[in-house]
């Protein structure tokens, strides 16, 4: 049935019987004999052979949209079999933002490792220009990130949490015994961010033009020194991972981040190319999920 179907398949995709023949390497009446043998087994007719001309049944029609998606899990589901038994050469490459710092990403990797031993985990990290490069160009399998763009349908768009976005300051400045600070009220601090020289316009742009930041921006190339920035009371830093505290507390404050005193919101997800979906991402993504959702019940 599965090489009827790819037969099925090309004969609606070249739309002739010759093409499609070529295209698979057969003879033409064995491709007939085939399709023929196709809706004999089905007990349904697929084609409408009319002047040379060939279209689908209503019949037809359903059956060619649905036989592209079950192929197509039928691939990724030989694949990752091949993966899973060649263990040796098993591996998930991950990426995350620079700039995030909270556990769950870590607890994810580490629930991983404990369950996979024999996969390799790769990690890369950077900001959301060059993580979405990388899983574009092949050179991650998943990322953890913030949604930035429309959704597309080429990749899986997995929501993880939607939180809200905090601040790191200095504990000895006085903005710090709040709660919370207003956007508009940090305009006259400069605004520290991570991001390598060839991201930094387009990381001041977004938190410039969408977030609303609107003083000046300095910036670091990890996150260990944008936070020593911060401590030796250069600015603030926005920040990524909710409200946990600091791992340099108490040199450092997190704040709430307001606008009009409504919580500035930002969603996370984890991306993957829609025609890499496997075992091992979709499992290590399940992971994360599970982490995100602990930690907005603490």
């Amino acid at each position: 049935m599965i090489k009827q179907m790819k037969y099925f398949q090309a004969v609606v995709r070249c739309q002739s019987f010759t093409e499609a023949a070529e295209e698979c390497f057969i003879s033409q009446s064995a491709m007939s004999q085939q399709i023929q043998a196709l809706e004999h087994e089905l007990g349904v007719k697929l084609l409408n052979r009319e002047n040379r001309k060939i279209s689908l049944t209503p019949a037809g029609e359903y059956f060619y949209r649905k036989s592209m998606v079950l192929l197509a899990d039928f691939e990724r589901l030989c694949n990752e079999t091949v993966r899973i038994a060649n263990k040796d050469r098993a591996e998930l490459r991950i990426g995350y933002l620079k700039c995030y710092s909270g556990q769950e990403f870590r607890l994810a990797v580490a629930e991983f490792s404990e369950k996979y031993p024999d996969v390799s985990v790769q990690i890369i990290n950077g900001t959301h220009e060059e993580l979405y490069e990388a899983l574009r160009d092949g050179g991650v399998d998943l990322i953890l990130s913030d949604q930035r763009r429309a959704f597309s349908d080429e990749y899986t768009n997995f929501i993880l949490a939607t939180s809200e976005c905090y601040i790191e300051i200095a504990a000895r400045n006085p903005i710090a015994s709040l709660e919370c600070v207003e956007i508009d009220d940090l305009k006259n601090i400069p605004c520290i961010l991570v991001a390598s020289p060839e991201q930094q316009e387009t990381e001041q742009r977004y938190y410039r033009e969408i977030v609303g930041i609107q003083g000046d921006f300095q910036f670091a190339e990890n996150l260990e020194d944008a936070r020593l920035l911060v401590i030796g009371g250069n600015g603030f830093m926005p920040v990524e991972g909710g409200k946990n505290e600091p791992s340099f507390a108490p040199a450092l404050s997190r704040l709430l981040l307001t606008r009009r005193g409504n919580p500035i919101k930002r969603t996370y997800c984890a991306f993957w190319k829609a025609d890499n979906s496997g075992y091992y991402i979709e499992d290590f993504a399940d992971m994360l999920k599970s982490r995100f959702l602990e930690g907005r019940k603490e």
